[in-house]
């Protein structure tokens, strides 16, 4: 498997009008996986609000550097912002 950097994760989109995408994303300067993402819709206008679910996947062994931080981290949909 691939590794992911120090300061980044994928966010995994798992439902809503972004269902099944995934995205590149930093990590907050402490070091934990960001609360909540806001994403711009294609067509401008509007953003999706997407929140942190529970689960985390970790690609890393327990020996490595980085295995207290997630690889991946599941987001769930909550609403559309209108600008």
């Amino acid at each position: 498997m691939a590794t992911t950097s120090l300061t980044t994760y994928t966010a995994k989109l798992t439902d809503g009008p972004l269902e099944g995408k995934t995205i590149a994303t930093e990590f907050l300067p402490s070091g934990d996986p960001r609360p909540r993402l806001e994403l711009a819709a294609p067509g401008g206008g509007k953003r999706y609000l997407y929140v942190r679910a529970a689960g985390t996947d970790t690609e890393y062994s327990g020996t490595d550097a980085n295995a207290d931080r997630p690889s991946a981290v599941g987001y769930r949909y909550l609403e559309t912002l209108f600008d």
